[in-house]
């Protein structure tokens, strides 16, 4: 049974959603497929639905939708064509139309990288034909009419047509303007009768001018001419038409059998892309609902969470909490009319058949819904005076059809249960029929106004009381439901607003039994209560809001804080390292200067002695403008305790950074000590230091010397050759690499100072023709970059 034929989900407005659907659907297949549309019993099946509108929906949100143009139904044109018929030149038109949609969506899914979705495949499935679409194209002018392009013999003929026709004109317009003819002439011009070129003459100098008579006008005063000095070429062009009309047969035959050839291909993309744009629509109504996925499931559950009918206005409709199927599977909805609750159960069914149809319904996220294989409702006066049935028949009728067909996965929804006859026995009814249907297993909502439900779904397991709220000062209801409270009739409230004498209301009290009395006020009390603890949570939300706002600002100006000292000490630190590159930069100048005078001068005696203090005189400034500037650490007052006395030799971290240095000397009178770091001599704070404990390699330490003698490998990796002339440094390095090479160490750091480069360009010469050594490379962030270079031995 489908959608339009299913009096329950009509009763439900399935069919108005379904229709809103088909109005987001671009070509008339899909809105038709959209109001056809069937609920999905099997849970695989809906949410491969499901997956696929979520899917159209992040595509919507990122790239917009892609467009679906006039896309038609070309089956049966191609169907003709596959048989042997020629297609108009119309319906050609309609066949490439469709091809480039078809281009279309394919090109616009495969220019959007990135997402991966599970509509996917459908895309991929299209089948562009771009060769057919550009041949229509060329071919076709307008619906009427094929280009010059469409065949070299068309273009040709057409030329010749032209030409003749050109020829025929000039003829004829010399007859017009000669002087000797226009006083023949009703008008002198030249125009066409039959296809034919023919001049206006005078009915009475018919005669005067030689040639076909093609016709004659309304009055009898014109006859149209064709003078026989162009019969020829008429004929000719006549002849050329005819031909122009069997190429243009041909190439529609042509490309009807093409179309004919394609027909298949053609057909399966145009499905696809129904289906696409069916999709498409499905997620664009999702973004006017301002819907979200609903999480499926086929154990009963529900839990929609501000749920709003789709059908009512968004900006006035109140979004509702419903349940079912978890704690209880019976919820009974009391309280007063207009109060909202035949709204509620239209719209936990309505949403229900929204899922099940791969809908996104208008809910918060997280709502669960279940995939039930009948979905019944009863909801409304169906009363039918055909069938001289009552309001209350007609309700025993649904409810007799929908027992035999309940069962344990079933949602039944009925409206004002045991309604439309005496209370008594429509109350005793009423839950006759909910057990019978609970039996069953069935889930099931239902709107009554007898008190005995409200004390039946008290006293019963797993049957809950549900009720509209209702504002007694105001006489308006609040539209929310709420779920474990029963609701009030707030009949004697109501009328005394409304100014009915307290005395008359006395009297009404009094007729009414205790017991009665006792349960209302029992469920006012109760109604109090949960009023008060709304509140009290209402304003334990807002301080919880406000606390959160407090602590994210809080957490956000640490961060602004926490971000600007790091910025003020990058920036301190960089224009420290600044200053000590810009110093050691001068200091290499000036000792290159001071090598350049030492060779300059013929004795070596105090002069050599004057340079050598210079150089001791220039290093030692640099090592305190190191001391001086570079940012050891940011705090040392982290609590270390050295585990033992730092000696000479002594691997250490500097607090606050992650460089590690080497012990120099021990603590002065200051209490500093001087430690390198890469190529950086610093003075530092004994308590700034924290002592590295490195395992112990083993060495090498009796390395057979001439004569079996043996030395000690514990020998510094570390070359220093800064402040030294080339042919110095050389000498010296070759004697370091000797003692690495006798102490077993594979990797060593040569320390020549950046400067102008000369030093390190010699000591790199030098490495690359030194037998023992196996590699040499620059340092790098942390080593000393290009100060220093790193060897290896072979």
């Amino acid at each position: 049974m489908t959608t339009e034929n299913n009096r329950h989900y009509k009763a439900l407005e399935l069919d108005k959603i379904l229709e809103m659907l088909s109005g987001f659907c671009s070509c008339e297949d899909s809105k038709y497929e959209a109001v056809r549309i069937e609920p999905q019993t099997e849970i695989r099946d809906a949410q491969r639905l499901l997956d696929e509108t979520e899917s159209a929906y992040i595509l919507l949100a990122k790239f917009g939708g892609p467009s679906f143009g006039s896309l038609k139904n070309v089956n049966n044109s191609l169907a003709r064509a596959a048989a042997g018929g020629v297609l108009s030149i119309r319906e050609l038109m309609t066949i490439c139309e469709d091809l480039r949609v078809i281009r279309s969506l394919y090109e616009w899914r495969h220019r959007q990288s990135g997402v991966d979705t599970g509509i996917d495949t459908k895309f991929s499935a299209l089948r562009p034909n771009k060769y057919f679409e550009d041949k229509i194209n060329t071919a076709v002018l307008n619906e009427d009419e094929l280009s010059d392009n469409a065949s070299p013999a068309l273009a040709e003929i057409r030329r010749k047509i032209r030409r003749q026709s050109s020829s025929v004109r000039e003829k004829l317009d010399s007859i017009t303007r000669s002087s000797a003819y226009q006083k023949y002439l009703q008008d002198a011009i030249v125009t066409q009768r039959n296809g034919r070129f023919v001049v206006p003459v005078k009915n009475e100098y018919r005669n005067e001018i030689p040639g076909l008579v093609h016709d004659t006008s309304a009055s009898g005063a014109t006859v149209f001419i064709e003078p026989m000095s162009v019969v020829e070429a008429n004929n000719e062009i006549r002849v050329l038409q005819g031909k122009e009309q069997d190429e243009i047969e041909r190439i529609l035959a042509e490309l009807s059998a093409q179309a004919g050839e394609f027909e298949n291909e053609i057909k399966y993309s145009y499905e696809i892309a129904c289906e696409l744009n069916l999709i498409f629509a499905k997620a664009q109504l999702a973004y006017k609902m301002k819907a979200s996925v609903p999480i499926l499931n086929n154990n009963g559950i529900i839990d929609i969470k501000s749920a709003r009918h789709p059908l009512l206005d968004k900006n006035k409709v109140v979004p509702v909490d419903i349940r079912l199927g978890g704690d209880f599977d019976s919820l009974v909805i009391t309280g007063p009319n207009t109060g909202g609750k035949t709204v509620s159960i239209k719209t936990l069914g309505l949403i229900t058949l929204m899922a099940m149809c791969g809908l996104m319904i208008p809910a918060s996220d997280n709502s669960k819904i279940c995939v039930f294989k009948n979905v019944f409702a009863d909801i409304g006066d169906e009363q039918s005076i055909e069938q001289s049935l009552s309001t209350f028949s007609s309700h025993m009728v649904n409810i007799v059809d929908i027992s035999k067909h309940a069962d344990s996965s079933s949602l039944i929804l009925i409206d004002e249960l045991g309604a439309g006859t005496d209370p008594v026995e429509g109350a005793a009814l009423a839950i006759s029929i909910l057990e019978d249907l609970r039996a069953k297993g069935a889930k099931i909502a239902a709107t009554t106004h007898y008190a005995e439900l409200k004390a039946y779904a008290l006293q019963t397991d797993r049957v809950e009381n549900g009720s509209c709220e209702f504002d007694v000062a105001t006489l308006r209801p609040t539209y929310r439901l709420l779920i474990g409270v029963p609701g009030r009739s707030n009949a004697f409230a109501i009328s005394e607003k409304l100014g009915i004498s307290p005395s008359v209301i006395e009297k009404a009290k009094e007729m009414v039994s205790g017991e009665n009395i006792r349960f209302e006020d029992v469920i006012d009390s109760l109604e109090s209560r949960r009023a008060e603890m709304e509140k009290a949570k209402s304003e334990a939300e807002e301080l919880r809001r406000q606390n959160e706002e407090l602590k994210k600002k809080a957490e956000t100006r640490l961060e602004d804080i926490e971000e600007m000292r790091r910025k003020e000490f990058d920036k301190a630190r960089s224009d420290a390292m600044r200053l000590v590159e810009n110093a050691r930069r001068e200091a290499n100048s000036l000792m290159f200067e001071v090598d350049k005078l030492k060779k300059e001068l013929k004795n070596g005696g105090r002069n050599a002695e004057f340079v050598q203090k210079a150089k001791s005189q220039i290093k030692k400034s640099m090592a305190g403008v190191d001391s001086a500037v570079n940012p050891v650490t940011e705090s040392a007052d982290d609590g270390y305790v050295l585990s033992r006395p730092i000696k000479v030799g002594d691997t250490v971290k500097l607090a606050g950074m992650n460089s590690e240095a080497t012990v120099l000397s021990l603590a002065d009178k200051n209490g500093e000590m001087e430690v390198q770091s890469g190529i950086m001599k610093l003075r530092v704070k004994a308590d700034r230091l924290r002592l590295v404990e490195k395992p112990k390699q083993k060495t090498r330490s009796d390395v057979k010397r001439v004569g079996e003698s043996r030395v000690n490998a514990d020998v510094s990796t570390r070359c220093d050759l800064r402040g030294m002339t080339s042919e110095e440094a050389i000498m010296t390095l070759d004697s370091f690499i000797d003692s690495m090479v006798m102490a077993g160490l594979k990797e060593f750091t040569i320390i020549h100072g950046k400067g102008t480069g000369v030093l390190r360009s010699a000591v790199q010469q030098h490495l690359k023709r030194h037998p023992q050594i196996k590699s040499y490379r620059l340092g790098t962030f942390g080593e000393g970059e290009n100060g220093v270079t790193i060897a290896e031995t072979k």
